[in-house]
Parts: C-alpha cells; structure tokens; sequence
C-alpha cells in the first residue's frame, strides 16, 4: 500500500468519528420534515423522539473486540434513546441462528447482526424482510453482497479486511527486508473478514519471493485463543531455523501465543495482528507486537446503529440505503506514536468512537 493511502486512513479514522457524531446529534430535521418522531437526539429540542428497539449480536463475548462492539452500542443507544436486546453468537452459528430465529416475530425498529459465519443467519434475516424490519450486517457478511438487498440486509458496515492485512503484513515484511519464514494463524474460514485478511496476506507475501509460508499456508484457529496457540506452538517445534515473522487474525490470538516464544529460537519474531484496541495497543507500546491494524469495532457497531435509527425515524426503504460503508482504521507501529495515543482515547470505553 502506498504511504499517502496509509496516511489518507490514518487521517480519516482519526478525524471523521468526532464529525460524524456531531453530525448526528446536533443536525436534527427541521419541524414538519420527513422524520417519523423528529432527528434531534434532545427531547427538550423535539419532544416526539420516540424510543426505539433494536436487536443486536455479534460472533461471540469472549472475544474483546465483540465486547467493545456491545459497549459501544449500548453507549450510543443510550444517546439515541435506542433500546438495544443483545444475542451473544458464542462463536457457534447454530448457537446464534437459534438466539435469532427465537426473537424474529418480536417488534423491532431495526436489528444489527454480526454472523459468525456468512449464510448463517440468512433466513431469519429473510423472515425479518418480510416483515419490513431493517437489518444491517455488521463486519461481515451476512450472505453474499449480490444477495444482501434481496435477502433483507439494507446495508454491510465492515472495514477493508484486505487493507488492514496488507497494512500489517507489508510493514512486518519490510523490517524483515522482506525475506524470512512467516506463521499465518486466521480466525473462522467462513467469515468474510477472515477471508480478507487471508486475501490481503497473500496479496503482499506473493511479492517477496524470498518469504516462506510454514505450515501449508493459513491456519484457521476460529477466534479461538487456545486453539491459536496450540497451533503456534506446533509450528514453532517443527521448524529447526527461526521464523522471522507472523501475521494473526485478531491481538486475542495473538496475545495468546506470544509467550511460546520465550526460550526458543524463534524469539525475536516480529508479531503482528489486527484489531488494535486496549490490549494490542499496549502490546505495541510495550513491544509485544510489532503492529495492530485497527479493525474499528467502535464505529462499525456506532455507525450500524445511528444508519438503524436514521432508517427507522425517517422511514426511508431498503432502496435508499448504500449496499456497503467502509469503516477504515490505521496502522498502529512504535513509529507512530501520535497514533497510538489517540487510539487509546478514541477506543476508550467512554468515549467508543473507533
């Protein structure tokens, strides 16, 4: 990636949260305007804001990239007099598509959805469809982008997995001087996102010939700290020269397996990972990772939910809202510290913003 596309979504994450949010709360429809209940988030300023209801969930708690993603939507519901119902996804799509189909002949004014893997929740979003209740997916894909409108899901509000990947991986490889053996450790091989981070990490690596893939390429571990750092830790043994490198889908994972490191050869590793929120930016502060390229789990759920309620008080139709919105995050490396320090602020749990 090109250094002005990197400071182009470094600038843009960094600054358009703040705009976006006061866009939302301080440009209300003026009186008599299309809003259904009014578009100020102040019941003193426009007294019709009716209270909303919506449905969320997303792949699983355990992880705190989704534990965020529900404090975030909690925070901004409350400031947009939205009342939201969480379905945890437990990293289990039969565990989540049972949680939905229960909740879908419920009244909804809207519902945000994170499948934990795509297809799984289709159906119910269809049944959802018809009974005109807006959905929006969240980071990944609830069914394919040809199918979204036609399926119910009005819009896909998901970062650039590709981008984040290629963000990490190609800063990991020019310090290496671009040579060395890599680990590739992914999260569910049926989510979109990891599919792009799959994608992303191969798009780079092709352009260093003398970069090598241990383990027959990508290793799916399904989010799953333990199962990542069995799976590090099994690479590790069976390679008698140093790996220079590794690339992981998530800090979680990441943070999981670095201390396997300790005593082997393999221990000046650079480590790099995607998410970017508390525990991976102190692990780069402190040079436990290399990197983090921020996945913004703090606007992907804030933006899905002022889209719902936007959705829901101007009753617009599925044919008005965008098929996709691209949430970008930056590249998080001890170089940047400036970055790093207004992550810390924007990803607050007080403050939710990326």
């Amino acid at each position: 990636m090109s250094a002005s596309r990197r400071e182009f979504l470094e600038a843009f994450s960094l600054g358009s949260a703040a705009a976006m949010t006061a866009g939302v709360l301080g440009c209300g429809q003026p009186a008599g305007g299309p809003v259904g209940g009014g578009g100020s988030i102040s019941a003193s300023v426009d007294p019709a804001l009716r209270p909303l209801k919506a449905a969320f969930s997303n792949a699983g708690l355990q992880s705190t990239w989704c534990e965020l993603g529900k404090k975030t939507a909690e925070l901004w519901g409350r400031l947009l007099n939205v009342d939201i119902t969480w379905f945890d996804g437990e990293f289990d799509p039969e565990k989540q598509r049972n949680k939905i189909d229960a909740i879908v002949d419920r009244d909804w004014d809207f519902c945000c959805f994170q499948a934990v893997q795509i297809d799984s929740l289709a159906e119910p979003t269809r049944r959802l469809k018809e009974r005109g209740i807006p959905v929006i997916s969240m980071d990944t894909e609830l069914v394919a982008k040809d199918q979204m409108k036609a399926a119910g899901v009005w819009t896909l509000v998901a970062p650039d997995n590709e981008v984040m990947a290629e963000m990490c991986v190609g800063y990991m490889l020019r310090k290496l001087g671009g040579k060395g053996k890599l680990i590739h450790i992914g999260g569910l091989d049926g989510h979109s996102g990891a599919q792009g981070r799959r994608r992303g990490f191969e798009k780079v690596v092709k352009n260093f010939p003398e970069a090598e893939v241990v383990g027959g390429g990508v290793r799916w571990c399904d989010w799953k700290a333990e199962k990542a750092r069995n799976t590090f830790e099994s690479l590790l043994q069976q390679e008698t020269t140093p790996i220079a490198g590794a690339f992981f889908h998530s800090d979680d994972m990441a943070l999981a397996s670095v201390p396997a490191l300790k005593g082997t050869i393999h221990e000046k590793m650079l480590v790099v990972a995607v998410d970017g929120q508390k525990a991976g930016l102190d692990a780069v502060k402190n040079g436990v990772l290399a990197a983090t390229s921020v996945n913004p789990v703090c606007r992907i759920h804030q933006t899905a939910l002022f889209l719902g309620q936007f959705f829901a008080r101007n009753k617009e139709t599925i044919e008005q809202a965008p098929l996709e919105i691209i949430t970008p995050g930056p590249l998080v490396i001890p170089e940047s510290p400036s970055v790093l320090e207004a992550m810390y602020y924007l990803a607050d749990p007080l403050h939710c913003m990326v």
